[in-house]
Order: C-alpha cells, then structure tokens, then sequence
C-alpha cells in the first residue's frame, strides 16, 4: 500500500463503515416508524418528548458524517452520547444480563456501538475520507 493508505487508515474506514451502516439501519427504522414509543419512555422517566428526536440526528445524521470522514469526530461522540443514554435511561435492567436468545451480554450490540464510537472519537477518521485526496 502507497505510504498516504496505511492499514492504520484502513482499519479506521472499517470501523467507520461497520459503525454507520449498523446505526443507518437503525435510524432508518425511527424514520419509517416514528420516535413515539422512545417518546413514551422519556415521558415515563419525566425527561422532555423532544429529546426523542435527537435518535435522528445520532442515528442518521451522525452515521453519514461517520461513514464520511466528515466532522467524524464530534458524529461520534454525539453517537456516544446517544448510546450512553440509551443504556443509562432504557437498558439499565439489562446490564447485568445475559440473552435468553442464544447467550450474550444484555446490552451487547449497544455497549459496542459506544465503544466503537467513543475509539473513532478519540482516533479520528484516518486518512480515506471524503475531502482527501490519494497519491499517486
């Protein structure tokens, strides 16, 4: 690989393309189904509806820019924070539990999704990004 394409930078796309397309999927489905049923929740911990529609920007907005290299860094930390709410507001009980379905941690595909953006948040996205250019 030319020096300007590291594995490091490689290593860094896939992370990034593993992390968007996991959290696209997931907005995709708040947009055709709708954010209520994480508005009942809130509503149900006294916290305001509109924080509910914050799941659009971390769960659409933020994988694009993430996928992107764009602004990767601040996507993913706004992807943490939407994690880090999901498991401290909803997934608490679950924590501490194992999947009935096959084993696994409870909170196994969030805790990664944290992890995964918290790395990208401290690495940044590497060098294959929109906006960068190879060499020849």
């Amino acid at each position: 690989m030319p020096a300007a394409t590291s594995r490091h930078d490689v290593g860094l796309l896939l992370l990034r393309l593993g992390l968007g397309m996991v959290l696209l999927f997931h907005g995709a489905f708040k947009l055709t189904h709708g954010v209520g049923w994480i508005e009942d929740i809130l509503t149900g911990l006294g916290l305001p509806t509109a924080l509910a529609y914050g799941t659009y920007v971390a769960e659409l907005l933020a994988p694009v820019l993430v996928i992107l290299g764009v602004r990767a860094r601040l996507a993913a930390l706004v992807i943490a924070v939407d994690m880090g709410a999901a498991i401290a507001l909803v997934l608490r009980p679950r924590i501490f539990s194992i999947n009935q379905g096959g084993g696994g941690w409870g909170i196994e595909l969030e805790a990664l999704i944290l992890v995964a953006a918290l790395a990208l948040s401290l690495t940044g996205p590497g060098g294959i990004r929109v906006g960068t250019r190879a060499s020849s």
